[in-house]
């Protein structure tokens, strides 16, 4: 196994780990913290991003094993129309050999590129699930009036994994800003009118004579 591959084997155990740690049961208290801070977490964020370049050269090699594999897939139904056509049966044979001993790995390297990627959707799934599962427990705890989603930071404003909940926080804070300034704006229009308003008093309506 190269190198490369090696790495991705590495990733897919890595992935396999991971999902192991996502599903295990915790308490609520602790499994809250735990996502709070991998929502939250600039290194996290870091990481995810430098996942996700790797995560396309994976889908790379991919492509290339499988195109790897159709290609040793024709040379094998080549060499059997060859030694059905009366070639020479132990050269063939040992070439055959050979090419199926590139299938298997050409195979192999396929389905290791596409286990890992297929785990990658599916450890990204059950990230958010769980995530919204928390959320909605958070929720009923606060119906019920328990002390302990009372302290530290609401799962309502997280917004998501890594820079996706800085971007939503970041949102959120623009729309206070929003709200604070058109406040303001209220408060001097009405100041301004009130102002206008005594600079500029009503004339009172005129007698008429008699």
């Amino acid at each position: 196994m190269t190198l490369y591959y090696s790495l991705v084997f590495l990733l897919l155990v890595a992935e396999m780990l991971i999902f192991l740690a996502l599903i295990v049961p915790l308490p609520f208290t602790w499994r809250r913290k735990l996502f709070t801070f991998i929502s939250e977490s600039p290194i996290i964020a870091k990481l995810q991003y430098g996942m996700k370049i790797t995560f396309i050269f994976i889908l790379i090699l991919f492509v290339d094993s499988v195109n790897r594999v159709y290609r040793v897939q024709v040379e094998l139904t080549g060499m059997g129309n060859q030694q059905g056509g009366g070639g020479n049966s132990s050269l063939g044979g040992i070439e055959r050999m050979e090419v199926q001993a590139r299938k298997f790995y050409s195979q192999r390297n396929m389905y290791l590129c596409g286990f890992t990627l297929f785990l990658s959707l599916i450890l990204n799934r059950t990230y958010v699930m769980i995530l919204d599962v928390l959320r909605l427990e958070e929720q009923v705890k606060a119906y019920e009036g328990d002390p302990k989603v009372k302290g530290g930071k609401s799962l309502k404003d997280v917004g998501g994994a890594g820079e996706i909940g800085a971007l939503k926080n970041e949102i959120a804070r623009k729309d206070r800003d929003m709200e604070t300034l058109k406040k303001q704006v209220e408060n001097l229009q009405t100041e301004y009118n009130r102002k206008g308003d005594e600079s500029h008093p009503v004339d009172p309506a005129p007698r008429k004579g008699l």
